[in-house]
């Protein structure tokens, strides 16, 4: 069995807190269990909610994820001590329907090399947080018999309220009579009160051999495309990831599975789940996962308030407000959004505007990830840029250079071994050394502990594009 993980999109509703370069799947944005732990992501909260089924179904981690986000995912993973059996990684995301379509042809592709494995594939987002462990298991096995009966299986929810931001499944019994796209508040009213709607989650349970087979039949221009960009793109020497072709890619259709398959199908079930369901697609969304004050307001840290109510405040600093109502504060240490409450639909068009001012704000936070650790920008002006730089034990950077800027790296705790053109050097704490522009270097740490370092950047354009990669142990393009 897989158990797909559909880790796409970038979360712009949720900006600041979801960038580009690290979206909602994979930020830091619930609120810790205690004081001494911090919270799982999404995407890890995802991974623990169906490890039950490595053991029951055999089941393996297939993860489908742009391509910027592969390190972070197996990262991510290896902290809760989940395996990951597959990627498939994306250069452009095309929405769901190429996306569950490659998961169908990898799966089927790995069935056909072992008899042993089935071709059952359960799809689930990876943005989703979801409650009551045993009703969802419950679903999860439900779906699994109706898929093994041939039926390409979705997963409606009960709802508890008329929510327009969710689409919808008519159904009775296991049987699906018609997908509805986010209907007006009148139409969610009603739907509620019949009784036989339920919201789309988004996940689904299939065989992959009849969701190819009904693909082709339904929409053969998607199948066509996918089958095609699939057999052109290349697999890693590993065989753990598969790099899905940037160029073929680009023509591939930018549509749902429900517009695609799942409206068209004779062979569409639906279960209808009892589980708590939160899709986290907005702040409001995301307020009801914190606690409240007696005033209603929900906070991470400490919001100090006096006549304030119904307020959702994200802050590393401590907040205080005065008279204050229905808002959303979302503090960044590089950006600060304030929006009222019933407005997060349109942070996404901040984001649009953002894009044409300030690109490098939706593309990546203070603090960026890589494989071989982390970089933080402490301050930057027009000609220099200041950043701390944290290395994991072993952990590597490319063989690069840079056209436009001189570099200074000061050490600051654990050891480096510096590579400058053809001599390498060995750096400890409160030692330093120039890299001036134009020059082969790498940095790399030896050590058992994290090497941290303080890098300056001095030149006329100071752009994280101005590198050269000659070598790279990670496979990066």
């Amino acid at each position: 069995m897989t158990i797909s993980i559909l880790c796409g999109g970038s979360g712009t509703r949720l900006f600041p807190l979801s960038r580009e370069l690290l979206p909602k799947q994979f930020a830091n944005l619930l609120p810790s269990k205690n004081a001494q732990t911090s919270s799982h992501s999404l995407f890890q909260e995802t991974l623990l909610r169906n490890d039950f089924l490595r053991k029951s179904h055999k089941g393996k981690f297939q993860i489908i994820t742009n391509d910027n986000h592969y390190f972070i995912a197996q990262e991510q993973a290896h902290k809760i001590n989940i395996p990951l059996s597959e990627f498939i990684l994306e250069s452009l995301g095309k929405n769901t329907a190429p996306a569950l379509t490659f998961a169908a042809l990898k799966s089927l592709e790995s069935f056909s090399l072992n008899q042993n494995e089935d071709d059952i594939i359960l799809a689930l987002p990876s943005d989703h947080l979801i409650k009551n462990t045993a009703d969802y298991e419950q679903s999860i096995f439900q779906a699994i018999e109706l898929a093994q009966k041939g039926f390409l299986v979705t997963f409606g929810i009960k709802p508890n309220c008329p929510h327009t931001g969710y689409g919808y499944i008519k159904a009775k019994d296991s049987v699906v009579e018609k997908f509805i796209e986010k209907p007006s508040i009148k139409d969610a009213k009603a739907y509620v009160e019949n009784g036989n709607y339920l919201w789309n989650s988004g996940m689904f349970c299939f065989k992959a051999e009849v969701f190819l087979q009904e693909l082709e039949v339904h929409n053969p221009e998607v199948y066509k495309r996918c089958k095609l960009t699939f057999e052109a793109s290349k697999e890693s020497e590993a065989k753990d990831f598969i790099r899905l072709d940037a160029k073929m890619s680009e023509n591939l259709p930018d549509i749902s599975i429900d517009y695609a398959l799942m409206e068209k199908s004779q062979k569409v079930a639906c279960v209808s789940s009892n589980f708590i369901w939160n899709d986290i697609g907005s702040f409001e969304s995301l307020s009801n996962e914190y606690p409240t004050d007696e005033a209603e307001n929900a906070s991470k840290n400490t919001f100090i308030q006096k006549e304030c109510k119904n307020n959702f405040v994200i802050s590393d600093k401590l907040v205080a407000g005065i008279g204050l109502e229905d808002l959303m504060i979302i503090d960044e240490n590089d950006c600060l959004l304030i929006a009222k409450k019933g407005y997060s639909q349109q942070v996404k068009d901040i984001v649009a505007l953002l894009k044409t001012t300030h690109p490098e704000l939706t593309q990546i936070h203070k603090t960026a990830h890589r494989p071989w650790g982390t970089y933080t920008i402490l301050l930057e002006s027009q000609n220099y840029k200041i950043k701390q730089i944290v290395v994991k034990p072993k952990g590597k950077l490319s063989l690069q250079k840079h056209y436009h800027r001189n570099e200074h790296w000061i050490i600051v705790s654990g050891c480096a071994i510096i590579t400058l053109g053809e001599s390498q050097k060995f750096l400890k704490a409160n030692q330093s050394t120039y890299i001036p522009m134009g020059e082969v270097h790498r940095l790399e740490n030896p050590g058992i502990l994290p090497l941290v370092l303080i890098e300056v950047q001095m030149g006329e354009y100071l752009g994280e594009d101005d590198i050269v990669r000659l070598s790279d142990d990670y496979q990066r393009k």
